[in-house]
């Protein structure tokens, strides 16, 4: 079986990989290159440095729907995408022998979308998956092929499953393009109606709401981490929280959202919504790294019981 395989983040990696050992890949479609960091250095998608180690062909559209003719002269059996970031024209999607097939970090329907993991973990899911899919022209709509589930366990973060479900896709996508050529797998239309979209991550969604539980807000650390990581503000500087845990007991209900309750070495407690309070235990003060906080309290003068956090001038 001859592919073209479209990916861009590590999270394609392991798929492509899965790919070259398996079938023919005649090229690899990623997205262009891009400055990263603080000096803007010009860098290849995770994807397209795989791709050359391995001396296939790479292409790197701009606007796929516009610039797809090169693509398709490889003629290939079967499109693969995973994480690819751009949704495929008509004419892509009709071409191939056996169709374009993604591979999605959710169990469709649920999480469409582009972050998917993030959003199963910030909603509190106890599992989500692998699905494997026709592409169609709409966002994560096409029928599915394969599922495969996975728990999400309480330890668990986005970095934790992002390289489980990669690995089940590299896995799943084997088995899939087996069934797909031997027509023993067939597409299986998606329910529409329990459809839930995981959008990309804004900054304004990483911003800690203190008048949430304490259970919310400690899924929506772990699922924001290791990226772009949750914050709130002290003394009007952006404080992120890497690492936190709920209170084991109620907060005073004389405190307010966002209140500091306690500090010591173990953490420093922060009064929540209904009656609940978080444990704040790693944390990364404006312009410095990331440290336990017994460290930073050592550090904060400023920080103290009835400290207000997530309130710019206080």
């Amino acid at each position: 079986m001859k592919i073209v395989f479209m990916g861009t983040p590590d999270f394609s990696v392991p798929i492509l990989q899965t790919l070259i050992n398996t079938y023919e890949v005649l090229a690899v479609v990623t997205q262009p290159d891009k400055p990263i960091g603080r000096k803007k250095v010009l860098t290849a998608p995770p994807v397209k440095q795989e791709a050359e180690k391995h001396g296939i062909d790479v292409l790197q559209p701009d606007k796929i729907r516009h610039q797809y003719e090169e693509i398709l002269s490889y003629q290939p059996d079967v499109i693969v995408t995973a994480a690819y970031g751009q949704i495929l024209p008509k004419e892509i999607l009709e071409t191939p022998r056996y169709g374009c097939l993604n591979v999605h970090a959710s169990l469709l329907p649920k999480y469409r979308g582009g972050a998917p993991i993030h959003q199963a973990i910030m909603d509190g899911e106890q599992e989500t998956g692998i699905t494997i899919m026709y592409m169609a022209e709409k966002l994560d709509a096409g029928d599915i092929l394969t599922q495969e589930a996975t728990p999400i366990a309480e330890e668990d973060d986005v970095g934790t499953m992002h390289d489980k479900l990669s690995a089940i896709g590299a896995k799943l996508i084997i088995a899939t393009l087996e069934g797909v050529a031997s027509g023993d797998i067939q597409g299986k239309p998606q329910d529409e109606r329990e459809a839930i979209f995981a959008s990309n991550i804004t900054r304004e969604r990483e911003k800690l709401d203190w008048t949430k539980s304490a259970k919310a807000l400690f899924n929506q650390v772990r699922g924001l981490r290791p990226w772009p990581v949750a914050y709130t503000e002290l003394h009007g500087k952006r404080l992120k929280v890497w690492e936190a845990v709920a209170f084991n007991q109620q907060a005073p209900t004389s405190a307010s959202p966002g209140e500091v309750i306690r500090v010591d070495g173990k953490g420093v407690v922060v009064a929540c919504g209904e009656n609940t309070a978080l444990v704040l235990t790693l944390v990364q003060p404006a312009g410095k790294k990331k440290m336990p906080v017994s460290q930073f309290v050592q550090g904060s003068q400023r920080l103290a019981v009835g400290t207000r956090l997530g309130a710019a001038n206080e």
